[in-house]
């Protein structure tokens, strides 16, 4: 497949590599111009591009800054992207480390709703919730012992059928979470947010937090303010957390 990606991140940079061994055409970008993308681009044998080319005839688009950075994106950007494109959000809102406090995303408290409005494309989340360390691992076969899953959300059936076979060529299960407005059960703060579970466990979670966002949010949002806090005093102990 041809695959663009937003963003030179730990996770953008891990499926760069991923996806070019598994004999995909990548495409990658980030603010700073293709130059600075020179040793990625060596290092991984993906394409260095500028943010309007890396979209260009793509089959996927992997969407994976910072949220304070959606807005900054290049206005009208996917305004002629065709509708069979995949386009995935990878991202996660942390106010007090890093995004600042963004009003319109907190008016409704879920991340990739907010990030799909912005864009003015249909997203499906995944590659949130895990660690990158986890992500660069090799990977099991179906059915093997332990395999990690991956949660995944959005409102496009054909879309989320496309990413289910790419995280099974990568080495993971997928279970389908619903619509982007569900995708608040793998946000931050929520018990399935990194922690490297296989797909049973996954989905006794995912049911566990029933349907009702207006039942979970103080739960789930508080959750996350208080890791946040713990990672600013001690990012160890919050790490732990996720072990124990």
């Amino acid at each position: 497949m041809n695959i663009g990606i937003i963003g030179s991140g730990a996770i953008g940079s891990c499926l760069a590599s991923k996806f070019i061994k598994l004999g995909h055409r990548v495409s990658i970008a980030n603010s700073r111009g293709p130059a600075s993308l020179k040793q990625l681009a060596e290092e991984t044998g993906a394409k260095a591009a500028t943010v309007e080319d890396v979209i260009k005839n793509k089959e996927v688009i992997i969407v994976t800054i910072p949220q304070k950075n959606i807005p900054d994106l290049p206005k009208k950007l996917f305004n002629n992207l065709p509708e069979d494109v995949v386009v995935i959000d990878t991202g996660n809102y942390y106010p007090a480390l890093r995004d600042g406090t963004i009003p319109s995303l907190e008016q409704s408290g879920i991340d990739s709703k907010w990030v799909q409005e912005q864009l003015g494309v249909q997203v499906v989340k995944v590659f949130n919730s895990i660690f990158a360390t986890s992500l660069e691992g090799p990977g099991k076969l179906k059915g093997e012992k332990d395999r990690i899953a991956l949660a995944v959300s959005g409102d496009n059936t054909k879309a989320k059928e496309i990413v289910f076979k790419l995280l099974n060529e990568l080495g993971f299960d997928s279970f389908d979470i619903g619509t982007i407005a569900q995708s608040w059960k793998q946000q931050p703060g929520s018990s399935i947010y990194c922690r490297d579970i296989n797909l049973a466990e996954l989905k006794k979670r995912v049911e566990a937090m029933g349907t009702e966002w207006c039942e979970m949010r103080n739960i789930i949002i508080g959750k996350h303010n208080a890791d946040e806090a713990l990672m600013a005093l001690d990012f160890t102990a919050w790490l732990k957390g996720f072990r124990d």
